[in-house]
């Protein structure tokens, strides 16, 4: 049984649709900042959900988000080490500067910017630590919880236009397909401890948001670029956070699909159902 902490949100919403092996819990059902070895019994791995992901409210929150994002997920990881069950965390791009102009990999220097960053950074560091596994990953969306999907699709059906930033790159990422790769990382558990794991290729929030437009039938020139600056936000966001998968594929792991072709397969799947109404595509 792998046992899922965070389990509610989206990817442990498909980690579960995955796997009949699966144990999604929620915070109640476990709470990683008390965990102990006790709590465990009866896994054959941990998949660690478990997050505080509220980027803007960390910053005047940064204690909990610390206790959530980077105490529990060492104490979790010690308790795993103590049961000798194999731990695999999920991080975040968050942890780069975002000042790169090329892929991150594995092996490049950290440099988180926000207080978000900084409490998942603390929390790869005692997992790595205590000889578990870290996945960084990005701009994950699903059909379980909010996301920038959801949000595009609402905000297709009740504005004429809108403005999405274009000058921060990324790798959008279907939850679905990050749990089919976690599921394998699992069942593989290489030596390397430390991967990215997000869609292939890159593309810019504004792209994206033009991509979900096409996807629900509707006019993507109604998506409008603008900048960062147009739209401050508490916490800063990292300008170019693509990460590099070399290390995922050098581990023997199956690359995750591009991110366009993920994008299509989600709305196939019913992440968002289409406007409608709305013109097929052609």
């Amino acid at each position: 049984m792998i046992l899922v902490p965070g389990g509610r949100g989206q990817l442990g919403h498909d980690l579960a649709a995955l796997s009949a092996d699966v144990r999604a819990l929620s915070s109640a059902d476990l709470d990683v900042t008390k965990v102990t070895a006790d709590d465990l019994a009866g896994a054959t791995a941990v998949i660690n959900c478990a997050a505080y992901t509220a980027v803007d409210a960390a910053e005047t929150d940064e204690e909990r988000a610390y206790a959530v994002n980077g105490i529990g997920p060492g104490l979790l990881a010690q308790a795993c080490a103590s049961a000798g069950i194999p731990l695999i965390h999920v991080s975040t791009d968050y942890v780069f500067s975002g000042e790169g102009v090329r892929p991150y990999e594995t092996t490049d220097p950290v440099g988180p910017k926000s207080a978000y960053g900084r409490t998942k950074l603390e929390g790869e560091r005692r997992v790595l630590e205590a000889g578990g596994y870290v996945v960084r990953t990005s701009w994950v969306y699903g059909v379980n919880g909010s996301n920038f999907v959801k949000t595009m699709a609402a905000l297709e059906s009740s504005r004429e236009t809108l403005s999405v930033v274009d000058d921060q790159a990324g790798a959008p990422t279907w939850s679905h397909d990050l749990a089919a790769g976690l599921l394998e990382l699992a069942a593989v558990l290489p030596e390397t401890r430390l991967l990215h794991a997000t869609g292939g290729g890159e593309t810019t929030w504004f792209r994206f948001a033009q991509a979900i437009f096409e996807e629900l039938g509707a006019d993507p020139s109604r998506v409008r670029p603008c900048t960062t600056a147009d739209f401050p936000r508490p916490a800063p966001r990292p300008a170019y956070s693509v990460l590099s998968g070399a290390a995922w594929a050098a581990a023997g792991l199956r690359p995750l699909p591009q991110w366009r072709s993920a994008l299509s397969a989600a709305f196939a799947a019913g992440v968002v159902a289409p406007r409608a109404g709305a013109a097929p595509l052609e």
